[in-house]
C-alpha cells in the first residue's frame, strides 16, 4: 500500500523549470518556482512566450498540439529563431518529490514538431520513457493505463502525485466585448470547472452559491468592495436548462441588469475573484493569468494582490504583469525579472537582502519605475 496524501490541499507544484529553444526563451536551466511566481518585464521580453509554454502544455495533453503548432504558423515560429538556429525545443517540469515530466521536440520537413521523446517520472511509480516519433502526446495514455490497473488508496495516491499537466490552467479573462461568451447565455450544467475565459460563469456561480454558499458569500464580498453599487447576482428559482449573468444594484435589488451593464474592468474582477475564491478542491493546482489587472482600478489592484496571496497558499500561481501598483504589493521574492539580452529572454529572481536598503524608502513599483529592478525597455 502507498502512503496517503491530503491531495485536494496540497497538490504537486513545479520547484523547477528548465526550457530550452522555445520562442524568445532560448535557455532557462533548473529555474527555480515558488507558491508565487510574478512575471515583469517590457514589452517583448519574453513574459507572454513564458506563459505561452504552459498554453502548449495544455494542448499537448488535449492531444491538439498540431493543430497548435499549425495556428502559431508552424515549427519555425515555435523554435527559437527558427530551425537554422534551434535544433529543437526541450522543457522539463520538476514537481519536487512528486516527480518530473520532460519533453523534446524536432522540426520536420513540412514545418510540424515531432516529439522526439517523452519522460514521466514518479518516485514511487518508476521512471517511463515514452516511445519517440509521435505527432501527439503520449503522456495522457499513460496515465489512463496507470489509473485503469490502480483502485483505492493506491490510486488516490497516483492522483496525488501524478504531474498535473492535465490541470494546469492558463486564464485569460480579456475579453469582455459585447460578443464575449461570458456575457451569453449558458448551459445551466456546464460547472464542472471554471473555463479559461469564464465562459461558463453564470452557471458556475450559480453552483457555488447552491453548493458552497461560504464562498459564493466571499465572491460577493469582494466584488462589492470593488464595486460598492453591486448588491448581489441574480439567482432564477427552479431548474433551468440555461442561464446567463445577471446581477442587482444596491438600493434596487428588485431590478436585474445584464452583464452588458457592467463596465469591463468590473466583470473582469467579477471572473478573478470567482477563481481565486472557488473551493479549493475545485482550484486546479497550477493557475496562470496574463496580466490581469488590465483595466481595473489601482484600488481593485489591491484587492487582486491580496486574492493571489491567498490562493498561492494551497496553489501555484504564474502571473504576467505591467502594473507597478500590483508590484508594490507584492515580495521581492514573488518577483521574476524578464529581460532581452543578446536577442534572448533572461530571468532572474529579485532578492530581498540586496535590495534591502533600497526597500526602506521606496516600493517594488517605484523602484520599477526608477528602473532600479531591471525588466525595462533597453
Amino acid at each position: 500500500m502507498l502512503r496517503a496524501v491530503d491531495w485536494n490541499l496540497n497538490m504537486p507544484a513545479i520547484s523547477k523549470l528548465t526550457i530550452t529553444g522555445y520562442k524568445s526563451i532560448r535557455e532557462l536551466r533548473e529555474f527555480e518556482m515558488r507558491d508565487l511566481n510574478v512575471l515583469i518585464g517590457a514589452n517583448g521580453a519574453g513574459k507572454s512566450n513564458f506563459v505561452g509554454l504552459f498554453r502548449m502544455l495544455a494542448e499537448m495533453y488535449g492531444e491538439r498540439f498540431q493543430l497548435h503548432v499549425a495556428t502559431e504558423a508552424g515549427a519555425d515560429a515555435l523554435l527559437h529563431h527558427g530551425r537554422k538556429r534551434t535544433a529543437g525545443i526541450e522543457a522539463e517540469l520538476d514537481f519536487g518529490d512528486s516527480g518530473s515530466y520532460e519533453f523534446s521536440l524536432v522540426p520536420t520537413n513540412d514545418n510540424r514538431l515531432l516529439f522526439e521523446r517523452e519522460i514521466v517520472l514518479q518516485h514511487d511509480f518508476g521512471r517511463t520513457t515514452l516511445t519517440g516519433g509521435h505527432a501527439e502526446s503520449l503522456f495522457p495514455g499513460y496515465v489512463q493505463a496507470v489509473r485503469a490497473n490502480l483502485n483505492g488508496r493506491d490510486l488516490e495516491y497516483f492522483e496525488s502525485t501524478n504531474p498535473p499537466i492535465d490541470r494546469i490552467r492558463v486564464y485569460h479573462f480579456h475579453d469582455t466585448g459585447d460578443s464575449a461568451r461570458v456575457k451569453q447565455i449558458q448551459q445551466s450544467n456546464d460547472h464542472l470547472r471554471l473555463k479559461p475565459d469564464a465562459s461558463n460563469l453564470a452557471p458556475f456561480l450559480r453552483m457555488l452559491r447552491e453548493q458552497h454558499g461560504i464562498h459564493a458569500r466571499m465572491i460577493v464580498d469582494s466584488i462589492r468592495l470593488v464595486a460598492p453599487f453591486f448588491h448581489d447576482f441574480v439567482y432564477r428559482d427552479g431548474d433551468p436548462a440555461t442561464v446567463e449573468l445577471e446581477w442587482t444594484e444596491k438600493g434596487d435589488p428588485d431590478t436585474p441588469h445584464k452583464a452588458h451593464r457592467l463596465s469591463d474592468g468590473t466583470l473582469r474582477f467579477i471572473c478573478l475573484a470567482t477563481l481565486l475564491q472557488q473551493p479549493w478542491d475545485l482550484m486546479p493546482p497550477i493557475i496562470l493569468l496574463d496580466e490581469p489587472e488590465l483595466g481595473l482600478h489601482p484600488f481593485a489592484i489591491n484587492i487582486l494582490a491580496s486574492l493571489l496571496k491567498r490562493a498561492s497558499e494551497r496553489r501555484q500561481l504564474i502571473v504576467a504583469t505591467q502594473s507597478i501598483q500590483l508590484l508594490s504589493c507584492l515580495e521581492p521574492e514573488d518577483v521574476i525579472v524578464v529581460d532581452r539580452k543578446d536577442d534572448a529572454s533572461t530571468f532572474r529572481r529579485l532578492d530581498e537582502a540586496q535590495l534591502s536598503v533600497w526597500l526602506d524608502d521606496y516600493s517594488l513599483g517605484e523602484l520599477w519605475e526608477m528602473n532600479v529592478l531591471g525588466g525595462r525597455p533597453a
